[in-house]
């Protein structure tokens, strides 16, 4: 008899990381799979963090840590805002967890009752939807256009707002498109948001440093957003740091102390050795990781030049992160070497088994007619892969 929770029952796996696993089984088997499906910088986590790591464990950093952060840390996480965002937080409105997506899981459960309207900009986070679903949230999903560079407009956030709408989550960079929003794109969405002042912002800027346009904005730098915007951050990504499991927010107090209350019940605090290591991180200039930022750079100009050359893909240019998000939409319908491709998940999976490359279908991030490659990977493999992808299109 099966005794699971109607709420797991009716949680989606999530993609990236079915198609990651799916990866290591082919792999397993023998096949040569590039994986181009998992959002995980291919460089190693830079030498000063993992000294920073190795002196916490000789200093016996292995007790429980406080719930939300060490002091120092979170006097770290205060000087990096005001450093890099222009964003002046007390400790009392940080909140350290296990990864930006524990960040995001607490929010959603301090803050969402049965039937709180969450609007999601498509295309979004895999997760951001079932996070939302999970707390008995409503996902209100407004598509975007590839012609706009999926980037929600304030008439389009104008017309999903009902008066059941608790609150709006966006990522800048996106994940999947790199899509970037300027300051004057946030400040006119802050306008409408004006009209309803109950509405919190959760801005996710996990890959605020992996920018390929100067300058990153933030929601927060608002006077007038300040007090109901969210921000949430980590060093997964522009730190190399995945697998050290930390991210963090600067709150409203209220959210950040039901945070804190509610990280106590579930996780308490996170990894001792990975927050000692995060503080000399966040403590040194973003030109530490510099060298990163410019080879991803040259990665995605490298891959959008040989994806332009499939004139049935349909791409724009990703001003952040490390993903591309073509419109593979020509195919639908029509059948590859004996495999009939009725929608994004069909054509990815028509990748992973002609050409042996691993993408993620576009329906797990609220898009049905694109496909997420991801470009953290070497030169060569992107250029294999493109070229397996032409081969298996021809």
């Amino acid at each position: 008899m099966n005794q699971l929770s109607d709420r797991v029952l009716g949680m989606a796996t999530s993609a990236t990381l079915a198609m990651a696993a799916k990866t290591r089984e082919l792999k397993a088997e023998g096949k040569d799979i590039i994986g181009l499906s998992l959002g995980e910088p291919d460089f190693n986590t830079p030498n000063f963090i993992k000294d920073a790591a190795k002196q916490a464990i000789d200093e016996n950093y292995s007790s429980y840590s406080p719930v939300d952060g060490y002091v120092e840390l979170k006097d770290a996480i205060i000087t990096k805002f005001k450093r890099d965002n222009g964003l002046t937080y007390k400790p009392s409105q940080i909140v350290v967890s296990t990864g930006a997506k524990q960040s995001l899981a607490n929010v959603a459960a301090v803050m969402l009752n049965k039937g709180d309207e969450v609007i999601l900009p498509c295309p979004y986070w895999v997760s951001y939807s079932d996070i939302v679903k999970l707390n008995e949230g409503v996902p209100v999903e407004v598509q975007t256009s590839i012609d706009n560079d999926f980037k929600l407009t304030p008439a389009q956030l104008e017309a999903a707002i009902t008066p059941k709408t608790k609150m709006i989550w966006y990522s800048s960079p996106c994940n999947p498109s790199g899509s970037v929003y300027s300051k004057e794109e946030l400040r006119a969405l802050a306008d409408v948001l004006q009209k309803y002042p109950n509405i919190i912002v959760v801005s996710d800027e996990i890959y605020e440093h992996i920018n390929f346009v100067g300058e990153h904005a933030s929601m927060a730098q608002f006077d007038d957003m300040f007090d109901r915007t969210v921000t949430v951050n980590g060093v997964s990504k522009a730190f190399a740091m995945t697998g050290w499991r930390i991210g963090y927010i600067g709150a409203p107090e209220y959210i950040a102390r039901a945070c804190n209350k509610m990280q106590g019940q579930i996780t308490s605090g996170a990894n001792s050795i990975a927050q000692r290591a995060t503080i000399t991180a966040l403590n040194e200039s973003p030109d530490r990781i510099k060298f990163m930022v410019e080879q991803f750079k040259k990665r995605r100009d490298l891959i959008l030049d040989l994806l332009n050359e499939i004139p049935t893909f349909k791409n724009n240019v990703p001003e952040g992160a490390f993903y591309v998000f073509p419109d593979i939409s020509y195919y639908f319908g029509k059948t590859l070497r004996g495999h009939k491709i009725n929608n994004a998940t069909d054509f990815s999976m028509y990748i992973l088994e002609e050409a042996l490359v691993a993408t993620v279908t576009g329906e797990a991030f609220g898009n049905p007619n694109c496909i997420r490659l991801s470009y953290a990977a070497s030169q060569e493999q992107i250029i294999e892969a493109v070229r397996r992808i032409k081969e298996s299109l021809n």
